[in-house]
């Protein structure tokens, strides 16, 4: 009996690309964003919508969110498609108090993308762009159920402040939440 040995070509490893949106998406680009959205939120990805929105609500949102000078937009690329986001809320100008601090909201990566270490690296890019903008704080607030994005957070050093036990309704049951917080200096 023979044997044959197939030689494979070596195993390339994904381009990943991390960005701050511009103030405006390509066609290309906010399809790429929404595909993401729609798969993120049919895993259960949470950050805020339970069901799959119409695509044109979908692309409003995100039009929308590049369009508010408070928000920056993060994206994450594998091999040129954007398979996750985040967005940094800094308070509004009238908050002097709280210029120094920004919420971390809508953080995701679709479900065919998590396995390259994404979430860390986006959260790593997000945290050196914020200092670099002078925010020395930053908070968020997570569904308990989200039990991987909370194990990342915590191993980056984000400090668990207080639980709400009214956090979110998800199909129809009340699902507990979690606030965090990291000092960044």
């Amino acid at each position: 009996m023979s044997q044959q040995t197939q030689v494979l070509p070596e195993e390339r490893s994904p381009q990943i690309t991390l960005e701050v949106a511009d103030t405006q998406l390509s066609i290309g680009d906010l399809n790429d964003l929404c595909d993401a959205t729609e798969a993120a939120i049919t895993d259960g990805g949470g950050f805020g919508w339970v069901n799959v929105p119409e695509r044109t609500v979908l692309e409003s949102f995100w039009q929308g969110v590049i369009a508010m000078p408070a928000r920056d937009l993060y994206l994450v690329r594998l091999d040129g498609v954007i398979s996750g986001s985040a967005q940094l809320k800094r308070p509004p100008r009238n908050n002097e108090a709280q210029a120094f601090s920004a919420h971390l909201r809508s953080f995701f990566i679709a479900p065919w993308a998590r396995q390259y270490g994404l979430a860390q690296k986006l959260l790593h890019f997000i945290e050196e762009q914020a200092r670099q903008g002078d925010i020395e704080v930053i908070n968020l607030d997570i569904r308990e159920t989200q039990t991987a994005a909370i194990r990342m957070y915590e191993n980056a050093g984000y400090v668990q402040i207080s639980t709400h036990p009214y956090y979110a309704k998800v199909n129809g049951k009340i699902i507990p939440g979690r606030a965090y917080y990291k000092h960044l200096a």
